[in-house]
């Protein structure tokens, strides 16, 4: 095995470690590990409690990205942030709405919404439209989106998953609606347009934070603290190479 691979293989180890030390901490001491305030979030909660008392729905779109590629990790952190939106709101009168750019993703997006209305006890309110496929092109997509956010009474968007430029069209018709539109995305030019469009993007990392923020559970709050501490050690990992390099050391203590 080469050292790469072994590097690989120890961070995978270490991070599954520091999750398992972080939830048992988390169950003994709830308080311990506060959560840095991000502002998307504060006002989603905000925009769950207007939707429940207004009888309004909110709609969440989990992308267009393949389940068996890389955008993946993306749309998988949209389909949980579906599952807990959606028990959080199961005492209103109209239940969220959910789009898919991949006829596996809505798949999966109806099969989400199917367990949280059985879990709750409430299975029979199941529809399949509540899951729907809007499009399988991009830009089909966003068109099929649009008169959803325009006609169905929603009041909040929540985007978070795998989009292109072509996001830009849903943003610009939430803000027709005067929507909070919540948006995150793991692809650079989707960044791009959500850093200028959206009301609240999610930066970086923070589209997998979903979770953690609405407490989904204790393993997502400790995924989050086994990341920060990884990041410390590839930045101490970084400066250390770096000062190595710089007093001629590099070639006693490689790194690759």
């Amino acid at each position: 095995m080469s050292t790469m691979n072994m590097a690989g293989l120890g961070f995978i180890l270490l991070f599954f470690f520091l999750m398992v030390l972080f939830t048992l901490l988390g169950r003994k001491r709830k308080a311990a590990f506060p959560l840095r305030p991000i502002a998307a979030f504060q006002r989603l909660w905000k925009a769950i409690g207007i939707a429940v008392e207004d009888g309004t729905r909110l709609h969440i779109s989990v992308g267009r990205g393949s389940v068996d590629g890389v955008e993946s990790a993306s749309a998988f952190a949209g389909l949980q942030v579906l599952a807990r939106i959606m028990r959080i709101v199961s005492i209103s009168d109209r239940h969220p709405v959910a789009t898919a750019g991949d006829g596996a993703l809505s798949i999966l997006t109806r099969d989400t919404l199917k367990a949280a209305y059985a879990d709750l006890g409430q299975a029979a309110q199941y529809h399949p439209s509540s899951g729907r496929l809007t499009g399988v092109t991009p830009f089909s997509f966003a068109a099929g989106v649009m008169p959803l956010i325009a006609d169905e009474g929603v009041s909040a968007n929540v985007l978070i998953g795998h989009f292109g430029p072509e996001v830009a069209l849903m943003v610009e018709a939430g803000e027709r609606q005067g929507n909070l539109t919540l948006a995150g995305t793991d692809s650079l030019p989707g960044q791009a347009v959500l850093y200028a469009a959206a009301q609240e993007p999610l930066i970086g990392e923070e589209v997998y934070s979903g979770g953690a923020y609405l407490r989904a559970s204790g393993m997502h709050v400790a995924s989050l603290r086994a990341q920060d501490v990884l990041r410390w050690v590839l930045i101490l990992l970084i400066l250390g190479g770096a000062l190595l390099q710089a007093l001629g050391l590099g070639t006693i203590f490689p790194l690759g």
